[in-house]
């Protein structure tokens, strides 16, 4: 927990200010060009907020982007394995938003819209999830990238950006991940962040295609993020 409303890694230059005020005040990691906007520290609901780095903006999930999350969203590959129906039309990638934004209402989800940055396109989204802020933890997951842009910059920066939202402005100490047991693509991702595999929740969910799902947890913690976060900004730093 912070003591005082600042604090300052001069060390990393990085320096992350919280404010009592409501209105937004920045984040900001300059030596990699990164920077969150962020409100009132210690909320106990998940607020909207724009998370930016050199390469993505993970912006607020919101019924404009509609449109341009249609020119990515409809390859059936990406919903494999969600829980979730498959979106294969914009009747159902609207519905698929406005579920997103009925649990944001809640304070305890937060989606967003994941957007590369040097061409502005949308090419997926992300999520918040299943917030305890009593607890102090919270899950990243609801994740889905157009296919040119998976195992690129974009979602190694957008792990980085909710990271470090999670562990140093939420100060959660447990962030969590969980993946169908035949994502063969995303439990490798897992392991390649850090994230320590806790186990396997045997029959689990029962997917949109009636199968039985095994899910897979993986987690991060607050003493493993310091590490975590360095190898990400060397792996974010070798491939500029």
């Amino acid at each position: 927990m912070l003591s005082s409303p600042a604090r300052h890694e001069a060390s990393r230059g990085v320096l992350l200010t919280r404010s009592p005020r409501t209105d937004p005040t920045p984040v900001l990691a300059p030596e990699l060009g990164l920077s969150h906007m962020v409100s009132t520290p210690g909320s106990r609901r998940l607020e909207p907020v724009t998370l930016e780095g050199s390469t993505v903006r993970l912006e607020p999930l919101a019924l404009l982007h509609l449109a341009p999350l249609s020119e990515v969203a409809f390859d059936e590959a990406l919903w494999r394995y969600s829980p979730t129906p498959p979106v294969r039309n914009p009747a159902e990638l609207r519905d698929y938003i406005q579920s997103a934004l009925s649990e944001a209402a809640s304070g305890l989800a937060l989606p967003f819209a994941t957007v590369h940055r040097s061409d502005t396109r949308v090419v997926g989204s992300t999520r918040f999830g299943n917030y305890v802020p009593e607890h102090r933890r919270v899950e990243i997951g609801w994740t889905w990238l157009a296919r040119p842009w998976q195992r690129s910059e974009v979602n190694t920066e957008a792990k980085y950006l909710m990271l470090g939202y999670a562990f140093d402005v939420l100060e959660c100490i447990r962030v969590e991940f969980k993946t169908d047991d035949r994502n063969e693509q995303s439990l490798r991702a897992l392991a390649r962040l850090g994230a320590v595999e806790e186990g396997r929740f045997r029959n689990h969910m029962i997917t949109a295609g009636g199968e039985v799902r095994h899910t897979v947890w993986f987690s991060i913690t607050a003493e493993e993020w310091p590490a975590i976060r360095r190898r990400l900004e060397d792996a974010m730093r070798a491939r500029r």
